[in-house]
């Protein structure tokens, strides 16, 4: 009898890369190769194969071909040659699939370099201790990597699975090596998770807020320390004056681009903090929560200049742009998506609802009036039958998210569900809800009216 294949749950582990001088120079060469490789596909497709595009089998016959004859191309492995291809035709296959964008050249100053390791058996990784891996590298030789997370298969008290391949990443603060991994455990079933549910409002001044009565606000700190903030305002301050000062047309200067280096050092660690965040407080929220109710928001809507044109200038165009870069220094979109998976690990579910009056509604009565809204972070009802509040008007929309979450995912079950997960604020939000009518968004089963009859 054919055995079962084992579950299997995919994820990438990021270690710190620690190669010599030589190793570092030769890895350097490796992704610059890389990255060429990438523009001369693009080029032989897009410019000199506009009607027929050439096979995958064609392709690869030619980069072996260029390998032999061209000796820069020929510093880079075969394998990640063939990967580079592989990345290409599936850039393609996004943009006619209308995930992603069409695809370009990659630029030598804001492209990531990267090298593909696809074959696991090739890398021969190893466990000097408790603090340092080792791994072979095609062309460059044996480098030693941060040991800081368990990886699978290795020790006896390495979790069970594998690993399938890597990437080598350069970034500001060094070479880092991705594992590909697969762990062998069994994932939790959908709805599984019997946590209770919660409802959370992303916003600015409060980075999370939820409807847990005992933990309604999530904040953090600044991403940068004071003095590191005002060191980075005066970097681009000088990057301003001297992109002003060069000339349309002309490369980059040495000491314009000295200086956009020395902007992406505290840009990066802005960045590794906000995720350091991020996983924590999403694992916490995953794990605690068996339905997570988050608002539908389009970001890049959101984020939007408001400078409009010639003919009609926009208004407050500094502010809006200041809140931009508020909202962008969140990382909604980047929240929404760990959330997802891990909720999803835990037998939980997560739950987007439209954000069409959450702030506004009361989410004791339900009644929405642009009234209610007594300054920006107040909320207080003006129903003479309710005079809910004042509270924060943040909690008061995760309690309407939270809600409409539960009606949505729990259909015709919706108010039981409530009543057993708890009220939004107390025991008058269920009742009110029983006397109102739900919206057509709430019934997804719903079939249409064809008879033309009410």
């Amino acid at each position: 009898m054919k055995e079962s294949k084992r579950p299997v749950a995919q994820r990438m582990v990021k270690l710190r890369l620690c190669p010599t001088a030589r190793q570092e120079a030769a890895l350097a060469d490796q992704g610059h190769a890389a990255r060429t490789l990438w523009n001369l596909l693009h080029e032989w497709y897009t410019l000199y194969a506009p009607n027929r595009w050439p096979s995958l089998k064609e392709a690869d016959d030619a980069i072996r071909q260029a390998r032999r004859e061209i000796g820069w191309l020929s510093v880079l492995p075969a394998q990640a040659c063939q990967q580079v291809l592989k990345q290409y035709a599936q850039a393609w296959r996004n943009f006619w699939n209308g995930s992603h964008g069409r695809p370009d050249f990659h630029a030598r100053v804001r492209t990531r370099l990267s090298v593909d390791a696809p074959q696991a058996s090739a890398l021969k990784i190893g466990r000097l201790n408790h603090k340092w891996g080792e791994a072979n590298l095609a062309l460059i030789g044996r480098v030693r990597f941060r040991y800081s997370r368990e990886l699978p298969g290795l020790g006896r008290r390495a979790p069970e699975g594998r690993i399938t391949g890597a990437r080598l990443v350069r970034e500001v603060n060094g070479w880092h090596i991705v594992f590909r991994c697969e762990f062998h455990r069994a994932p939790a079933a959908p709805g599984s998770h019997h946590g209770p549910g919660v409802g959370i409002d992303r916003g600015v001044a409060v980075p999370l807020a939820t409807s847990d009565p005992d933990q309604p606000y999530l904040r953090h700190g600044p991403w940068l320390h004071p003095k590191e903030a005002e060191r980075l305002r005066r970097l681009e301050r000088r990057a301003a004056r001297q992109q002003r000062s060069a000339r349309r047309g002309q490369p980059t200067s040495r000491r314009l681009q000295h200086t956009r280096d020395r902007i992406s050092e505290p840009r990066n660690r802005e960045k590794r903090r906000r995720a350091d965040w991020q996983h924590k407080v999403t694992t916490m929220l995953a794990a605690r929560y068996g339905l997570i109710g988050i608002e539908r928001l389009k970001v890049s809507a959101m984020t939007a200049s408001a400078r409009g044109s010639a003919k009609q200038p926009g208004k407050g165009v500094a502010q809006k742009a200041g809140l931009n870069r508020a909202i962008q220094r969140e990382g909604w979109s980047c929240l929404l998506r760990m959330l997802e998976y891990k909720s999803r690990e835990h037998g939980g579910a997560v739950v987007q609802v439209p954000a069409f009056n959450t702030s506004l509604r009361c989410s004791a009565c339900g009644k929405a009036d642009a009234r209610n809204r007594k300054s920006q972070a107040v909320f207080a009802c003006t129903n003479p039958e309710c005079r809910y509040g004042p509270v924060n008007a943040d909690v008061n929309s995760a309690y309407n998210i939270k809600t409409d979450a539960i009606r949505a995912a729990s259909w015709p079950r919706g108010l039981a569900s409530l009543a057993a997960l708890g009220s939004r604020v107390d025991g008058r939000s269920v009742a009110a809800w029983r006397k109102r009518r739900p919206r057509r968004w709430l019934r997804p089963n719903r079939q249409p009216n064809r008879s033309g009859t009410a």
